[in-house]
């Protein structure tokens, strides 16, 4: 059954729910997936968001996002100068990327102290996008539920640790995606959850043998910093 969002749109700062709702939900989930506040990032715009991009807003809406506005914010039609005030430095500029969704955003992200995080997303309308890309392995996920992404090596017993200790916290597991680069390389697990996954649940899980990174993107919470 749809949702009354598919017939009224969401509620939002327009002009567009594709342009500047979707990209407004792109730059937040980045941050979400980031885990802190972004110092810098590079933002590029492919397709109609490159081509429409400053007549809808979306430039403007995705780097509120980054700063952690939701759709319905006010404040997004002033992110730029919000983003300078808070000392967040990026630059947007046209990009062609091969085969991408024409409502695409890669966007680069950068903290000190922090490891870079590339990510690739675009929306779909109603404002609501897909992740393509993380850290340039493909994905497919819409950020709605909450979602834990789990950073590996492509090794035996890795999921099944990821499966295992989510069920010592009681947390069931709605979808799981496995995706890697090569045999043996870089590895995403993405796990839709039903439960919001603690922060405690999250180290412990870092720290199993093959894991590198855990981050978990809570749908109604905000950006929680690591």
């Amino acid at each position: 059954m749809g949702s009354i969002f598919d017939i009224l749109g969401p509620v939002m700062v327009g002009p567009s729910s594709s342009h500047t709702a979707g990209a407004v939900r792109i730059g937040l989930i980045s941050t979400q997936l980031f885990g802190r506040r972004p110092g810098r990032a590079t933002i590029y715009l492919h397709g109609s968001f490159a081509a429409t991009g400053k007549g809808h807003g979306t430039d403007r809406a995705i780097v509120a996002g980054l700063l952690g506005m939701k759709p319905d914010d006010m404040r997004i039609p002033g992110s730029f100068e919000i983003a300078a005030e808070e000392g967040m430095e990026f630059t947007i500029s046209e990009k062609e990327i091969r085969g991408a969704h024409p409502n695409t955003a890669q966007i680069i992200l950068e903290a000190d102290g922090a490891e870079k995080m590339k990510i690739e997303a675009y929306s779909i309308g109603g404002g609501r996008i897909r992740v393509s890309k993380l850290d340039g392995i493909d994905v497919s996920f819409s950020g709605e539920s909450n979602t834990l992404i789990v950073r590996n090596i492509d090794q035996p017993g890795c999921i099944t640790e990821v499966a295992a200790s989510l069920s010592e916290e009681d947390i069931d597991i709605a979808t799981m995606q496995v995706f890697r680069d090569k045999k043996g390389g870089c590895a995403v697990m993405v796990v839709e959850t039903d439960q919001v996954v603690s922060r405690d649940a999250l180290d412990r899980l870092e720290g199993k043998e093959g894991i590198v990174n855990v981050t978990f993107l809570n749908v109604n919470g905000s950006i929680e910093e690591k």
